[in-house]
């Protein structure tokens, strides 16, 4: 009882960290219901069992790359859908204030309380393909099918520099990444308690970049002492130094052509979060060095960004960084190491999904805290075998549905 009087304080110390500042976040007039002087919500529309069971049939087929039967098994309920704006900090900047969004889709059903799966979206090269804009992210979509039109709270982070929010970019910073997901879930916590919506058991998921942004929120979590009932990750990239000098030195014939876009997103955040003046234009080759800028700024999509930059990462990038790849000495290679996701004792059971033809995490990347968490006696790591057939987005559909299943049957009766 104890644990969890002090687990609760440090929740609402964490989702009201920002109540002595100067002034909250302006609601009115802009559609928004105050629920703190940092946290508001409002109502962006709902989803009937018709369209979620269109989102699981129709449109997850579009979604796919391989031909596959697997459709989402029929929703149960209805869904309502709430856009959230809140308050979080940036630890690399000295926990600076800034305004992010998310999403909550909340069953519309009469239960009072509900299990609840924060997610954690992927890599978009655009701003709004985020979950608080759900009809511009599929994948949002097919959770919220899969979830909320299940009997599940779905929670759901924009990330500080997507959606709503005006910073640049924080893709792939590890601390301002756990950041905003823990302060979005406690955003939501708040959010429901004004709705009278308790909830119950907590799961974490995530694919690709959400992957990693599971696995370093879930550290936070762990270290909060936050009770997790288990965390699932699909296609992982938990060792970023590894992944990074893979793509550059040892490109294979299975490596997505926009990977070349993920690097230019990562130099160019770098650049910004852990001010590294000069990164961009010591890294990417000069022709390039514009349009990732432009790319990293969302003044370009990547069908445009595309046609410029070059087919895979070492063409990007200047001869003399790529070969720094080798060396711990550089600060963007070594941050890369600093920002590692997995190197911890786990104290939450998780599944980690991989695929045979994934063309942006392989396997032995997806699968590193394994053998880790046996090795240190960590809590209960899973490789589970998505199928020789399995890319990027067959992981993330096959994580998906395992997901669901294993979660029902871990639930507190």
């Amino acid at each position: 009882m104890m644990r969890w009087v002090v687990v609760t304080l440090l929740m609402a110390l964490l989702a009201g960290c920002s109540s002595g500042w100067s002034k909250g976040i302006a609601f009115a007039g802009d559609a928004y219901l105050p629920v703190t002087s940092d946290v508001g919500y409002q109502y962006i529309g709902s989803y009937d069992v018709a369209r979620l069971n269109s989102i699981g049939t129709t449109e997850l087929n579009d979604f796919k790359t391989t031909k596959t039967d697997i459709t989402l098994p029929p929703a149960k309920n209805g869904v309502k859908l709430y856009r959230v704006r809140y308050r979080t900090v940036i630890p690399e900047q000295g926990n600076r204030p800034v305004v992010v969004g998310g999403l909550i889709a909340l069953p519309d059903t009469t239960a009072g309380s509900y299990p609840m799966v924060s997610y954690q979206h992927g890599t978009v090269f655009s701003k709004t393909e985020v979950p608080s804009f759900p009809e511009q992210s599929p994948e949002t979509r097919f959770m919220i099918a899969r979830f909320a039109g299940n009997g599940y709270i779905l929670v759901a982070a924009d990330y500080i520099g997507k959606g709503t929010s005006t910073e640049p970019d924080s893709y792939l910073v590890k601390e301002s990444t756990a950041q905003a997901c823990s302060d979005m879930l406690f955003a939501a916590k708040a959010v429901l308690a004004s709705l009278s919506i308790t909830t119950g058991d907590l799961f974490l998921s995530g694919w690709s970049q959400g992957a990693y942004s599971t696995m370093v929120f879930r550290n936070r979590l762990e270290q909060l002492g936050v009770p997790l009932k288990a965390a699932t990750t699909a296609s992982t990239p938990m060792d970023l130094y590894s992944l990074i000098t893979r793509w550059i030195n040892n490109r294979t014939p299975l490596d997505s052509d926009w990977l070349v876009g993920c690097v230019a997103l990562l130099i160019n955040s770098y650049e910004q979060y852990f001010n590294l003046s000069g990164l961009s234009s010591a890294a990417i080759k000069s022709q390039y060095r514009q349009t990732a800028r432009d790319f990293y700024d969302n003044k370009i999509g990547w069908a445009e960004a595309s046609k410029v930059f070059p087919k895979s990462t070492k063409e990007f990038l200047q001869t003399e960084f790529a070969d720094a790849s080798s060396l711990v000495a550089n600060r963007f290679f070594q941050k890369l190491l600093d920002n590692q996701a997995y190197q911890w004792r786990f104290r939450t059971p998780s599944r980690y999904y991989y695929g045979k033809i994934d063309e942006v995490v392989p396997p032995y990347i997806a699968t590193l805290p394994v053998a880790y968490q046996e090795a240190i006696a960590g809590a209960t790591a899973t490789a589970v075998y998505a199928g020789d057939n399995a890319d990027h987005r067959g992981t993330f559909i096959f994580g998906m549905l395992d997901q669901k299943q294993w979660f029902d049957g871990l639930r507190t009766k």
